[in-house]
């Protein structure tokens, strides 16, 4: 059973102001990035999730003051009219389109206790410094500010509800994001009957998965928790026992590669590293004039010394029979990664990088060309496969997905007061 509970927005006032405030997730970016991303833009997201970028260059991101500086520029935006907070409790229909492509998600608060308990479920380790920034990030704005990604297995009610919802309802914002032109349209459910029969519906789905924030997850669930140790005689309703999020159905997801490039070849000469991987793989060199990436699992593109390549897994190292082993990103890990390159724990390893495959086989190219040695295109990880692993109650190698498109923060806030 999945708890879904509607609440009062802040958002921005009206479309207009929605297109200039939207802005992408804070932890794609770096900060000079951010910085640059919101030059003329004074009313960007950005300038609340990313707070440094109001401050000089050489702050520490993760100093008190930048919380502080955040919570300032939001109560700032919010005196000014930017922001609107709705007067009940509602939940919200987000559309994005990306290339033809449509998701509709439910925008509304997850209950910390579901995640505590399983019902919401992971699929990623997180790492204690990135959950404690944005810990203390929400802690003092008081407020959830950017919502997690979370996805369900459809129930044909809530597809029902939702397409009936937005043909016979106008949207609150309809606009497209100049930097990459997905569309971004948002409902608002206002009505109490239609607000229960959400409710109802989701009830009735028994698990909710984590498909993109897992950082921003856990970090929710802490903030929320320690508000508990500090108030303890909370109300069950108290709005920092949940957290917000936006709720797509499965099957309107699209997972893209998430790709690897590695700065050196753990001191073996390029011949050397090809001895190596013909132990787990065949190697064919790419003839062609634009190398399409791997187009089937259990295979991976790679780009050295000016070529590419196909490597094709060995069949006796594909455990079909095991959820983990299986996976493509855990075939790269075991056997190149770890066993050749030398790579342990590529969540701290500084050797590697991963490129989101929105960015194209060109980046990797670009990168080897400049300032790494090798780079191995991925095929996608399937929804299917992430969800198997999560009802198996199992963690996936990191970087193991690449959603897009991204959730844009800035359209909703939740209050934890």
């Amino acid at each position: 059973m999945a708890t879904l509970r509607p609440f009062r927005a802040v958002r921005p006032a009206d479309s207009d102001t929605a297109q200039e405030v939207a802005a992408l997730p804070y932890d794609v970016m770096t900060s000079m990035e951010a910085r640059k991303m919101t030059v003329g833009r004074p009313n960007s997201f950005l300038h609340i999730d990313r707070a440094e970028i109001d401050l000089p260059t050489t702050i520490d991101v993760y100093s008190d003051e930048v919380y502080l500086k955040a919570r300032d520029n939001f109560n700032k935006m919010f005196a000014e009219g930017i922001f609107i907070q709705d007067k009940e409790p509602c939940f919200y229909i987000y559309r994005e389109i990306m290339d033809g492509r449509a998701q509709y998600g439910i925008v509304a608060c997850a209950s910390i206790d579901e995640y505590i308990n399983g019902t919401i479920k992971r699929h990623e380790l997180t790492l204690e410094e990135k959950e404690i920034d944005r810990m203390k990030h929400v802690y003092v704005v008081d407020a959830n500010t950017g919502p997690i990604f979370l996805t369900y297995r459809k129930r044909d009610k809530i597809d029902q509800f939702v397409s009936e919802w937005v043909e016979f309802h106008s949207p609150v914002y309809d606009f497209m994001s100049s930097d990459d032109g997905i569309t971004h349209t948002v409902w608002v459910v206002d009505n109490q009957e239609a607000v229960s029969t959400i409710v109802k519906a989701f009830e009735q789905v028994p698990n909710l998965y984590i498909a993109d924030g897992h950082h921003r997850n856990a970090s929710a669930v802490r903030v929320g928790l320690r508000k508990r140790e500090e108030n303890p005689s909370y109300s069950p309703d108290a709005e920092f026992n949940y957290y917000l999020s936006v709720i797509f159905p499965s099957d309107q997801l699209k997972i893209y590669d998430y790709n690897r490039v590695v700065k050196d070849l753990n001191g073996f000469k390029e011949q050397e590293f090809f001895g190596r991987l013909t132990d787990f793989f065949d190697i064919e060199r790419y003839m062609g004039e634009k190398y399409p990436g791997p187009t089937e699992p259990h295979t991976f593109g790679m780009y050295i010394g000016k070529n590419w390549y196909t490597l094709r897994t060995h069949q006796n190292l594909i455990n079909e029979n095991d959820c983990i082993e299986r996976l493509d990103v855990t075939i790269m890990q075991e056997y190149i990664l770890s066993l050749i390159l030398d790579i342990k724990d590529p969540r701290t390893d500084k050797r590697i990088d991963f490129v989101g495959g929105i960015r194209g086989l060109g980046e990797l190219v670009k990168r080897v060309n400049k300032d790494a040695a090798v780079a191995f295109a991925m095929y996608p990880t399937s929804i299917e496969e992430l969800l198997a692993v999560a009802d198996q109650d199992k963690i996936m190698p990191p970087k193991s997905t690449w959603f897009e498109p991204k959730l844009r923060s800035g359209l909703f806030v939740h209050l934890l007061k």
